[in-house]
């Protein structure tokens, strides 16, 4: 489990954390039985207009949810974060699948090169301290994309246990509001989206790899492996990268 220090976490919705926590309690109760494009829509046309992304990997089930969204709202901005240890076939799929689904609003992030000069000049800091890199990487980058907006989709699923084991379809998250139209789908209706839309996968699925984020800390899963997140940190205990922390 990655845990964040006090002083990295930062709020920057609109609202207060009791406010969002209300509002979540409210949308939950009204929208919480609906999922897949039938929660997206409302959020991104009435609840939300305006100030919602969406964040994606473009990793191995990643184009489902770009895919429903695509349908939805072309244009809802999609944060990318380039952490700039990614696999080159990860930015490869990216623009392949931004092409196929006429995407038009995507918004790459990087890491601030200030701070990666003073803490990690060598690129080598995942092989000490694999939450301080994700946080320079993925968690600080996600903390300035975020700003202005008061709710961000998510593709996590329950399937994938652990901590996303219970995820409810709408949740607080700080000052922010966070979406979740997959956490109830199973694996057999994404392989379905993928299907019915002729939707291509990342190419390294093919070579072993079941999740996908940088290329220091992913290895390919056992072939029999039912854990669709193996092979990301392996051999340490550690789950999240920490975006998911944000608040």
């Amino acid at each position: 489990m990655t845990v964040m220090r006090e002083d990295d976490i930062v709020t920057g919705g609109s609202m207060s954390v009791e406010e969002s926590a209300d509002r979540a309690r409210d949308l939950l109760a009204r929208y919480g039985h609906l999922q897949g494009i039938s929660l997206i829509e409302p959020m991104v046309h009435e609840e939300f207009n305006g100030r919602i992304t969406m964040t994606s990997s473009f990793g191995t089930e990643a184009a489902a949810l770009l895919a429903l969204v695509a349908e939805v709202d072309p244009n809802l901005p999609v944060i990318f974060l380039d952490t700039r240890k990614l696999f080159g076939e990860t930015h490869r799929y990216r623009e392949q699948l931004v092409d196929q689904l006429g995407l038009t609003n995507i918004r790459i992030m990087r890491p601030d090169e200030t701070l990666l000069a003073a803490e990690d000049p060598k690129g080598m800091l995942f092989a000490s301290d694999t939450n301080r890199c994700c946080f320079l990487r993925k968690v600080e980058p996600l903390q300035r994309a975020l700003t202005g907006y008061d709710a961000w989709l998510t593709g996590r699923k329950r399937f994938h246990g652990g901590e996303r084991g219970a995820l409810p379809a709408i949740e607080a998250a700080g000052t922010r509001i966070k979406i979740n139209p997959l956490a109830g789908y199973q694996r057999q209706d994404i392989e379905d989206i993928f299907e019915n839309r002729a939707l291509p996968r990342h190419p390294l699925e093919a070579e072993g790899y079941l999740s996908i984020g940088c290329m220091p800390c992913t290895d390919r899963a056992a072939p029999d492996s039912n854990d669709v997140r193996a092979g990301r940190w392996a051999g340490q205990d550690k789950t999240e990268c920490g975006i998911h922390y944000i608040i």
